[in-house]
């Protein structure tokens, strides 16, 4: 193929599962069986929830509705800067420890180097010694393979095992992966690189996610310069350092939620 016409292809290839995911959900994704409680739509909470749950005997779904409908009050959702106070200026103890797990999950998930990775894959092979650039692509591709059969496995493996046991044993294997990263670039050739409520939930929710997006950002546009001021495998052993403090992170302040609703949240998060 072309040079000049390779790139676009790529972004075409790209550019299609955005519509058939979005189909996917338009067709087959239910609506939060929460956010019909909430509006008075019973009747299709209570249809979905026997849509999905685990046990065929339709008295779960009444009783899994019944705690929906004690914990979500039909009414309009809270004024923005009234949730947004709550969570920012005067939120309660229980909102400060949901919102410490959400930010810092979202920090830890990015400062931890995942997305240097990603974004330098083929640079960073060319620096494990890859010459030719074809193979540095490909390997590439294997990377991006294995990073999609690992969130399959987790999405799996999530209720069976638990968010606790995978979030430790996750953040473990990339600080023990950046070391292992930093030893074969450092010892293979690698060179120094030049050149609670609705409105609480929604809110809290997307500052998490701002965060990550931030950390992501700061840690792409920074991955050159660092490799370049500390080295490409002391860029990596920082990069372990941070994921090493996520495992302590996640062992100390996120619980166990598997097999828990949104309704339980509260009160666990109030231990």
């Amino acid at each position: 193929m072309p040079l000049r016409s390779g790139w676009r292809v790529m972004y075409a290839v790209g550019a299609l599962p955005p519509p058939i995911l979005a189909a996917g959900v338009i067709i087959a994704m239910p609506e939060s069986p929460r956010w019909l409680a909430m509006r008075g739509r019973h009747a299709d909470a209570l249809a979905v929830l026997v849509r999905t749950s685990d046990g065929p005997e339709p008295e779960e779904a009444d009783l899994r509705l019944e705690e929906i409908i004690k914990h979500a009050a039909v009414v309009d959702a809270p004024p923005g800067g009234g949730a947004w106070t709550e969570l920012l200026v005067r939120p309660s103890a229980t909102t400060r420890r949901v919102l410490v797990c959400v930010i810092g999950l979202q920090f830890f998930q990015e400062a931890s180097g995942i997305e240097a990775i990603v974004l330098y894959t083929p640079l960073l092979f060319k620096q494990a010694g890859m010459s030719s650039t074809n193979t540095a692509l490909l390997a590439t591709v294997a990377v991006g393979v294995v990073k999609t059969l690992s969130i399959v496995a987790a999405a799996l493996l999530a209720d069976r095992l638990g968010r606790r046991p995978l979030l430790l044993a996750s953040a473990g294997g990339v600080a023990a992966a950046m070391l292992s990263l930093a030893a074969a670039l450092q010892f293979g050739g690698g060179l120094r690189l030049r050149g609670r409520r609705d409105g609480l939930r929604r809110r809290g929710s997307s500052l998490g996610t701002s965060v990550g997006r931030v950390t992501c950002g700061l840690v792409s546009m920074t991955f050159i310069s660092l490799a370049d001021w500390i080295t490409m495998p002391g860029c990596f052993v920082v990069y372990a350092g941070v994921a090493a403090v996520a495992c302590v992170f996640v062992y100390v302040r996120v619980p166990e939620t598997r097999g828990r609703g949104l309704e339980d949240m509260e009160v666990l998060f109030a231990k």
